[in-house]
C-alpha cells in the first residue's frame, strides 16, 4: 500500500531512522497528518496503527537565523520531565537533516486538547474554563519554580543582560523577514530600548505560553505543555507578558491568533496577574514594559509567518490573516508603554 506523506515529513525515511536507532519501537507502516494550530514549527501525528507519536520540525522555505532550534526544544523537554511542569515524553533527536530534509524529535503523543478559540472554550462553561486559565498561571509557577541547575539546564542561557540581547534578536529577525513597510514598529523597539528593566533572578522560562500551548484532559487537568523552540534561561516575566498579551484587547478576537479570553468565565487579566504575583512572590510593577516586549515579539513572529506566506513556504490553514494582525499588535505595544 503507497504511504501517503504530508508536506515535509518522508514516512519511509522516518521508519528506517526509527527502526535503527530504536530497534522494536514500531510495528507497522506509518501514517502521519499534520497537527493543525501551530504557527512556526511543523507538528504531524504520526502512528503505526498501535502507537501514536508526535514530530516536529522546522516549517518549509524561510528559516530565521537561531530560530527553529530542535536540540534545545528536545533538551529542555527532556530535562523537566519528573518536575511539577507536565511535559511529553521524549523519544528521539535526529540532527541529520538529510533524514528527512530538516533536524527532527519525535516525543510520545499526549492525550489533551489545546483551547485554542473561546468557541471551544464555552463547551466547557464559565466555572470550567476559569478552572483551566487559572490552571496555566499555577503551571507557569510551576516552571520558573524549577531549579535550572538542579535539571541539567545550568547553561541553558546567559540571563545576563537577557532582556537586552533579547531586544536585539528580535530587531535581527525582524530586518530578516522585513519585505513591507511597518508604521510605528520602529518607534516601539527604540522606546523599549531606552527603558530597559532591571530583570528579577532568572528561571527556565518557555518563550511561547498561552493556552493553546496546553494540552488539557477531560477532567480539566493539565497534561502537557508543548512548543518549547524559544525556551531559555532568562526573565520570568516575560512569560507572565505574553498570557496578558494574549489576552488584552489589542489582539483582535477575529485575529486567528487567539480569542479564548471571549469565553464566558476567563479570567481578567489583573486576576491572572494577581495569581502570578502572589503564588510566586514576584513584583509585577514593571509588567507594563514587558507586555510592551511582547507585542514587539509577536509583531516580528508574525511577520515571519507572513512573508513565508507570501512565498508560498506555509503549510495549514489560516494563514492570510497573519499579516493584517502585526500592525495591531504594534499599536498594542504601543500603548502599554505609555501607561508607565
Amino acid at each position: 500500500m503507497a504511504v501517503t506523506n504530508p508536506p515535509g515529513l518522508d514516512l519511509r525515511r522516518l521508519r528506517d531512522h526509527l527502526d535503527a536507532e530504536r530497534p522494536g519501537l514500531v510495528s507497522g507502516d506509518l501514517s502521519a497528518d499534520v497537527i493543525a494550530g501551530g504557527r512556526s514549527n511543523l507538528t504531524y501525528a504520526v502512528t503505526d496503527g498501535v502507537r501514536r507519536w508526535v514530530v516536529r520540525r522546522p516549517p518549509l522555505g524561510h528559516v530565521l537565523p537561531t530560530a527553529h532550534d530542535m536540540a534545545r526544544e528536545y533538551r529542555v523537554i527532556s530535562a523537566l520531565a519528573g518536575t511539577d511542569v507536565p511535559v511529553p515524553p521524549t523519544v528521539l533527536l535526529c540532527e541529520d537533516p538529510d533524514v528527512i530534509g530538516a533536524r527532527f524529535y519525535v516525543m510520545d503523543f499526549v492525550p489533551g486538547t489545546p483551547y485554542r478559540t473561546s468557541e471551544e472554550l464555552r463547551e466547557l462553561g464559565a466555572e470550567r474554563t476559569r478552572a483551566v486559565v487559572l490552571s496555566m498561571i499555577d503551571t507557569l509557577v510551576d516552571l520558573h519554580a524549577v531549579d535550572p541547575a538542579s535539571v541539567g539546564l545550568a547553561d541553558f542561557g546567559r540571563p545576563e543582560g537577557f532582556m537586552e540581547r533579547q531586544l536585539r534578536r528580535w530587531s535581527k529577525q525582524l530586518a530578516a523577514s522585513r519585505s513591507r513597510d511597518l508604521p510605528g514598529i520602529d518607534e516601539l523597539h527604540a522606546r523599549l530600548a531606552a527603558a530597559l528593566p532591571e530583570s528579577p533572578e532568572p528561571t527556565i522560562v518557555h518563550g511561547d505560553y498561552r493556552l493553546d500551548n496546553i494540552l488539557v484532559d477531560t477532567d480539566d487537568r493539565i497534561t502537557a505543555v508543548l512548543d518549547w523552540e524559544m525556551s531559555t534561561l532568562g526573565d520570568p516575566l516575560t512569560d507572565l507578558a505574553l498570557v496578558v498579551a494574549y489576552t488584552s484587547r489589542e489582539l483582535p478576537a477575529d485575529s486567528g491568533v487567539s480569542n479564548v479570553r471571549e469565553a464566558p468565565g476567563h479570567p481578567a487579566i489583573d486576576e491572572l496577574v494577581a495569581r502570578y504575583a502572589e503564588r510566586s512572590g514576584r513584583d509585577v510593577s514593571a509588567l507594563n514594559w514587558y507586555v510592551g516586549f511582547a507585542f514587539f515579539k509577536l509583531a516580528v513572529i508574525l511577520e515571519g509567518i507572513h512573508y513565508r506566506f507570501s512565498q508560498g513556504k506555509t503549510v495549514g490553514e489560516d494563514f492570510d490573516r497573519i499579516g493584517e494582525v502585526v500592525p495591531t499588535l504594534v499599536t498594542g505595544g504601543l500603548k502599554h508603554l505609555a501607561q508607565d
